[in-house]
């Protein structure tokens, strides 16, 4: 180096390290513009973009993460009986048996205790809404079934009666109608009738057939003239069977148009009743329930089974009553018993009426079982007015129910104590 380069070299150094002196303030408030930035109380400029957002899981994704978890668990589940011992395997389905049979043990108790809140006599109209009219049976069957087979005729043969229990001078209606498939009437004709023993009554053939006359002209029973139904008049005291007590069969030949086949009807007659509803009714409210006695004048000694309907004010149904038990010759009261409860807890509107009342002599042997008393058809008696407070609440109670109800509790107890010992793993006694 030359003496010359001493002062150059100064120069130019002194030269740099005022070009670094002037860089210090620009590096200085680029440092605070950055941190001003990224602070969190500062404020975008107006027009500047947002900051991106941190990205979304994908609901998909979320909600597959907890699925294959519960999954992997209920496999860990189900796979668990068969990691378990033989001995606990046992356990288990002990338990499960006892539990099962305590569910059961349960409902029968449920369902007896329910069924029998009321007496036997005394049943609601829900039971049984089918019996809450008379017997008036009425079928349809094809006219003759080969030709329904075949599909050379649709005929249909309506038939109804009127009654099924007759007693003493009462008659009985039949009627016969014949109409397609889409009920409408087709010309009919009764070709014969023929009343005669049915055939499955002991001596049957003892008393000759005797016809029975069908017609649709408005009268014996016919309600309106040229409908189409066809009516016969069946009266067994006055045309041969007085003397007789069982099942009449009327036998029908019917035609029409070129269709022909036989139905029939059957009928209970007893010729002489055992007993007679004098239509005489008291009433009286005891033990909670509201009684309804009906007067009878008993001919023959023996078990008589008496059965009535109940409507509310609005003549909806409301209760069916019954009666099942002995009664001596000469004037009798039958008791007819409309639970307090079923009151209570039906709510009719006062006053009640009972209406189409019936009943039988039961026999203990023979055929027939019974001998029949005539049924009081329509209103037989309206109550007076009352409330329902007056009625007890208190369920039914007798000897019977009261010795199933236990025996039922005892087997719940049973099952109970079963599935505790199973659950506490140890054996029961």
């Amino acid at each position: 180096m030359t003496p010359d380069d001493g002062p150059v070299s100064s120069a130019s150094r002194l030269r740099h390290g005022r070009w670094l002196l002037a860089l210090v303030p620009l590096v200085l408030a680029g440092g605070a513009f950055f941190w001003w930035q990224g602070s969190e109380g500062a404020e975008a400029p107006e027009g500047a973009p947002e900051p991106a957002s941190a990205p979304v899981a994908n609901p998909r994704e979320v909600a597959r993460a907890p699925a294959e978890r519960g999954g992997t668990a209920l496999a860990a589940e189900s796979a668990a009986p068969s990691l378990l011992s033989p001995e606990a395997r046992e356990r288990e389905a002990r338990r499960e048996l006892w539990q099962k049979r305590l569910e059961r043990a349960k409902r029968s108790l449920e369902s007896y205790v329910a069924a029998t809140r009321y007496p036997p006599e005394s049943r609601p109209s829900r039971e049984h809404p089918d019996q809450m009219e008379l017997a008036e049976p009425e079928r349809t069957r094809p006219l003759s079934p080969k030709a329904s087979e075949d599909g050379t005729s649709d005929v249909q043969l309506r038939l109804k009666q009127d009654k099924v229990f007759v007693v003493g001078d009462e008659a009985v209606l039949f009627s016969v109608a014949c109409e397609d498939s889409r009920r409408t009437p087709q010309p009919c004709e009764v070709v014969s009738a023929l009343a005669h023993e049915a055939e499955h009554m002991a001596g049957a053939g003892g008393v000759p057939g005797v016809p029975v006359t069908f017609a649709d002209m408005g009268q014996g029973g016919d309600a309106v003239a040229g409908d189409g139904m066809l009516t016969g008049r069946f009266q067994p005291s006055k045309q041969g069977f007085a003397m007789f007590s069982g099942t009449l069969r009327v036998d029908v030949r019917v035609r029409s148009g070129s269709v022909e086949d036989s139905a029939f009807f059957d009928v209970l007659y007893t010729p002489a009743p055992p007993a007679t509803f004098t239509r005489r009714v008291r009433e009286a409210v005891e033990a909670g329930s509201l009684d309804l006695y009906l007067s009878v004048q008993v001919r023959k000694a023996g078990r008589y089974v008496v059965s009535g309907r109940l409507d509310d004010e609005g003549g909806v149904p409301f209760a069916s009553v019954s009666f099942n038990e002995e009664l001596q010759e000469g004037l009798q009261e039958v008791k007819l018993n409309v639970f307090g409860k079923l009151i209570r807890d039906e709510a009719p509107t006062f006053p009640l009426t009972l209406r189409d009342v019936e009943g039988f002599l039961l026999k203990e042997m023979g055929d027939p079982d019974r001998e029949l008393m005539v049924t009081m058809r329509g209103p037989v008696h309206t109550t007076r007015e009352y409330t329902l407070q007056q009625f007890s609440p208190a369920e039914w109670r007798s000897p019977e129910r009261d010795r199933y109800t236990n025996e039922l509790e005892k087997d719940v107890m049973e099952a109970q104590k079963q599935l505790d010992a199973a659950l506490s793993d140890t054996p029961a006694p």
